[in-house]
């Protein structure tokens, strides 16, 4: 085979972020109900402060935010797009999709394909490896991958565990075409465990009605109603301790690699008794441990590459960098990638 036959590889070109003005401390928590014992939340979560969006702000517009930054930092590369991948769980719309709204807000060509998918906490990866299946095929020469959540739209606001954990948050990320070092990818799900995090009406399947907006009360005295986010912190946990080490042991090892092999791991930012957990189970040394969680929670889809972002701009992640991404979550659904930091790394 000729070079100019070889399968494209790609790079992540840039990664940028956008979060909502309004933060919500734990002190602001702490005063709305006093009952929730914050100093002990805060230790398993290991957030101290989230950002949420206000009542006209979107996902939608966060992810436009992302994408002007990305512009201002580097012009003309938004436009170079040949893709727009949108991952959401909280659309503008059920339709139209929220990637032709924004196709159409950048002023994108017409030629430009644009479409949603649905996944959270695994988005980021799934949506990488769409990203490089689309430029190994041909089909694109660059892609412009938005992550963007507004979990505070699902969440009842007497519901202890998504309230104290989710932040708002959007990240574009621009993957290119490349002659670098190709990227890796080990994805999987487990539809068994879909009822651990969903919300349950709303949809097709369950549409909203009086009884779906019925508030009840736990036994630990949160409240929520099928319209709302019902998470189960403590089986979502259990999946993570009893199935990501092997599945992350395995990804490395089908690829050649160990953790002695890897300058940087950034896990989706669950929480920080899960993140403590796979660090000490993987024995991923501190020096090779990035986490952002506790300023802005967990921000689904969008918590890897806003911690790429924050993590470039702490100066932990330079190029040439290999790097292990890991999400696991909603679904059950999980995603791992190796690849090497090519990013320019400049503010």
């Amino acid at each position: 085979m000729s070079a100019g036959d070889a399968t494209p590889s790609s790079r992540i070109t840039l990664v940028e972020s956008a979060l909502p003005e309004r933060r919500v401390t734990n002190d602001e928590l702490a005063a709305r109900h006093p009952t929730w014992k914050m100093p002990q939340v805060a230790v398993r979560t290991g957030v101290l402060e989230r950002r949420w969006c206000n009542a006209d702000e979107t996902a939608l517009d966060l992810a436009e935010a992302a994408c002007r930054r990305a512009e201002e930092r580097m012009p003309g590369l938004i436009a170079a797009s040949d893709v727009v991948l949108f991952c959401t769980q909280s659309p503008d719309y059920w339709m139209p999709p929220n990637a032709c709204l924004l196709q159409d807000r950048l002023g994108l060509t017409t030629r430009t394909a644009a479409l949603d998918f649905s996944l959270a906490c695994s988005g980021f990866v799934y949506g990488l490896y769409m990203a490089n299946a689309l430029i190994a095929s041909r089909s694109a020469r660059q892609v412009l991958l938005v992550t963007a959540e507004t979990y505070s739209r699902w969440m009842h606001p007497g519901d202890r565990g998504p309230m104290t954990l989710f932040g708002d948050g959007a990240a574009v990320t621009v993957i290119t075409a490349s002659d670098g070092p190709p990227m890796r990818f080990a994805l999987g799900s487990d539809g068994s465990g879909a009822n651990t995090f969903c919300v349950p009406s709303g949809a097709a399947r369950t549409p909203r009605s009086e009884a779906s907006a019925r508030e009840t009360t736990d036994a630990s005295g949160n409240v929520r109603s099928d319209e709302h986010l019902h998470m189960d912190g403590g089986a979502v946990l259990d999946f993570v301790k009893r199935e990501m080490p092997r599945i992350v042991r395995t990804f490395l090892e089908e690829n050649g690699a160990t953790l002695d092999d890897v300058d940087l791991v950034v896990f989706h930012q669950a929480s920080q008794v899960g993140l403590d957990y796979l660090n000490q189970a993987l024995r991923v040394p501190p020096a090779k441990r990035f986490s952002n969680i506790a300023r802005i929670g967990n921000t689904v889809s969008a918590s890897i590459p806003i911690a790429l972002r924050d993590a470039e701009l702490a100066g932990a992640l330079r190029a040439g960098m290999r790097v292990l991404l890991v999400g696991f979550g909603v679904g059950l659904s999980w995603g791992s990638a190796l690849i090497t930091w090519q990013a320019p790394g400049t503010p």
